[in-house]
């Protein structure tokens, strides 16, 4: 039996939607948005992109054939990873933004939204939320700090199962590290399909191309009271044009590849800072597992660099065999995650 589902991933300035074929992709679209269209607060904006998104489906899709909607999940509170069923309290949860606003909290309401009038489920699949860290992960070093997990949970956990076919073993019966590299850079050691510990991608471990990672804390302090930016500019600052972006003026990896290619030293010295520091953060996750790996697995946007992922190759290989799987295809992802759930080889879980 064939299943068609609609994937519904939302940006900043973008709504992103697939349709498959169970998993083939039959037809998809990126929906951009003018930023003077989009009312200020994200829930606001529901009804815009509601329906722009069921006027792209209807152009493309005849019938009542639809089996499932599945959106990017958002900041939700604290869950296991898996594909749940959109229920009452998450939409109160993606409307309040009870971990903050973002675009990826409308995944949840649209894919609900075009469900309820074809009386089929609505889903969301392994959210920026999923936390699944050991008690010990969560210790800061002061008590009125916690660490917590936020991550680009949806592409690691999906590389993870790409990988684990690839090496002909069971999620559930390896040790995987899982490195996205994006925007942000998350870092996970996983036992037993479990994201044992990761990075905070907006606020530790490496730096990116527009973000700080961690800092050292005392320099961050006199940063803060120097005077020099508010609160809100700081904030943006060490999330949006930090890293990369500011050392080079430039996020990508493959501009400052050229660059070192030229005989740029300054680029060769940030882009080769960035890889020692992702390789650091992958040799403390293999702590968590006891430097017990079957694999590292490198995924995102930035994996298109090959001088990047040598270089992270030459220092982390003695550790275990590193795959490489550049790019990210969230909604693939997130129609996998569906699937799974509506072929019955995975229960979907419930938001509470």
């Amino acid at each position: 039996m064939t299943h068609w589902i609609l994937a519904v991933n939302p940006g900043s300035t973008s709504t992103k939607l697939a349709l498959f074929e169970d998993d083939s992709l039959y037809a998809a679209e990126a929906l951009r948005h003018n930023p003077r269209d989009l009312a200020p607060e994200i829930v606001d904006q529901l009804e815009y992109r509601t329906n722009l998104a069921e006027k792209w489906l209807n152009s493309v899709f005849v019938g009542d054939k639809l089996s499932a909607i599945v959106g990017r999940g958002g900041m939700l509170k604290p869950i296991p990873g898996g594909t749940y069923m959109v229920n009452e309290a998450m939409r109160q949860d993606l409307r309040k933004g009870v971990q903050g606003q973002h675009a990826s909290n409308l995944g949840g309401l649209i894919a609900f939204e075009l469900a309820s009038k074809r009386g089929i489920p609505a889903f969301i699949v392994d959210p920026v939320s999923v936390d699944e860290m050991i008690p010990e992960a969560r210790i800061s070093g002061m008590p009125e700090i916690q660490r917590h997990s936020s991550s680009h949970a949806l592409n690691i956990r999906a590389i993870a199962r790409r990988a684990a076919k690839d090496l002909g073993q069971d999620l559930r019966d390896i040790n995987l590290i899982l490195v996205h590299l994006g925007g942000g850079i998350s870092v996970t050691p996983m036992a037993g399909g479990r994201m044992l510990d990761v990075n905070d991608a907006n606020e530790m471990g490496p730096f990116s191309p527009e973000r700080s990672g961690g800092l050292p804390s005392g320099d961050l302090i006199d940063l803060c009271f120097s005077g020099k930016y508010t609160e809100d500019e700081l904030r943006r600052k060490i999330v949006r044009s930090s890293g990369l972006s500011a050392y080079l003026g430039t996020n990508d990896g493959l501009e400052i590849e050229r660059r070192i290619s030229a005989g740029d030293q300054k680029a060769q010295l940030i882009y080769k800072a960035m890889a020692y520091q992702i390789a650091k953060e992958i040799g403390a996750m293999a702590t968590a597992l006891s430097g017990q790996v079957r694999a590292i697995a490198i995924t995102g946007g930035l994996a298109y660099s090959t001088m990047l992922t040598d270089w992270i190759k030459d220092d982390v290989r003695f550790i275990a065999p590193v795959l490489v799987y550049p790019g990210e295809d969230e909604l693939l992802a997130l129609a996998q995650g569906c699937l799974r759930v509506i072929k019955g080889e995975e229960q979907s879980r419930e938001y509470v």
